[in-house]
């Protein structure tokens, strides 16, 4: 409770010094006791300038995940939030806690992943303090069919987020990617418990996986030609409890409604991927070319072949290919 009224106190004074007789006056603490705050929030991430004779200035530009920091920006009610500092993935410890039975609306959240997990069973890089990774537990009333409009809503809301922060371009490359400037700064791994009976869903678990920046030393080597960071070097106060509050409100405004599909004009037009020469890769990875030439109303993938069959796709992979279609 210290840390938390600390904190507090330091952010309504942001950029501006506060002094230690000040700080342990109002929180009844002796100044020792506040240093020792101090410290705990240093080691916690926060930038804190302490000088003899003027006291403690907590810069904005601190940019830890807190559970306090992002209720002060969030607008939509009945959302749980839990932060940790280290988890093997948060789809994974959510997905555990979803077991036993933990309610819809729990968003765990987490500044290091040593074990992120994207699809196909591929490793998510998650570097402590490079990115948001979040996952949220849902329940709806849904076919198992029907899952990717979650995974589309999800894309649009990461979309709307990242440019309501920074002026960018975020595009979509299907189904589950976010594009900002040639390079993927986010990955969102969608996965449900079915019901075999009724072919309807126990629950479901978005993960989102987003760069907000690159590490000093750069990505690992097979990553630098495709993983970039949506932000840049742009500097935004407290940016990853913003961006944490801008996805959820934007998400959890059209999950109240799945059924009508209000984002799907917005994932077309966001479309990186239409229009254009795609190479498809199939469940046993044999690679067929094909042109991406719509967006089905299930937000499935309408590709013309080379012989000029139309295919729809629901799962796959595909990758833009340099060139004209032929």
């Amino acid at each position: 409770m210290t840390r938390t009224a600390l904190l507090k106190l330091l952010w309504e004074r942001a950029d501006d010094y506060v002094s230690g007789e000040e700080l342990a006056g109002k929180l009844h603490l002796s100044r020792t006791a506040v240093w020792k705050g101090i410290e705990q929030l240093r080691e916690e991430g926060y930038l804190i300038d302490s000088v003899t004779r003027r006291g403690h200035r907590l810069s904005s530009l601190s940019d830890v995940l807190s559970e306090e920091r992002i209720r002060e920006y969030l607008n939509t009610e009945g959302l749980r939030l839990q932060v940790r500092r280290t988890v093997t993935s948060t789809n994974t410890v959510l997905k555990t806690l979803a077991e036993q039975g933990e309610a819809e609306g729990l968003c765990l959240l987490a500044e290091e992943q040593t074990a992120g997990r994207g699809r196909r069973g591929r490793n998510f890089w998650s570097p402590k303090g490079g990115g948001l990774y979040l996952s949220l537990l849902l329940r709806p009333k849904l076919q198992a069919a029907d899952t990717t409009a979650v995974t589309t809503c999800a894309a649009v809301a990461v979309a709307q987020a990242i440019e309501s922060l920074a002026p960018v371009r975020a595009e979509i490359k299907w189904v589950n990617d976010i594009f900002v400037e040639g390079k993927k700064v986010c990955g969102i791994l969608t996965e449900a418990s079915l019901d075999c009976e009724s072919g309807g869903v126990h629950y479901v678990i978005v993960g989102i996986g987003i760069n907000t920046r690159l590490p000093e030393q750069g990505c690992p080597e097979e990553l630098r030609n495709i993983a970039g960071s949506a932000f840049g070097k742009t500097l935004i106060p407290e940016l990853r409890c913003r961006l944490t509050a801008a996805v959820l409100d934007r998400f959890m405004e059209s999950y109240h409604d799945l059924n009508r599909r209000s984002w799907f004009d917005e994932y077309r037009e966001r479309s990186l991927i239409l229009g254009k020469p795609v190479l498809i890769l199939q469940a046993d990875r044999t690679p067929e070319q094909a042109e991406a030439v719509g967006l089905g109303e299930d937000f499935s993938l309408l590709v013309r072949m080379q012989s000029g069959e139309i295919r729809s796709l629901n799962t796959g992979e595909v990758s833009i290919q340099p060139g004209e279609f032929s």
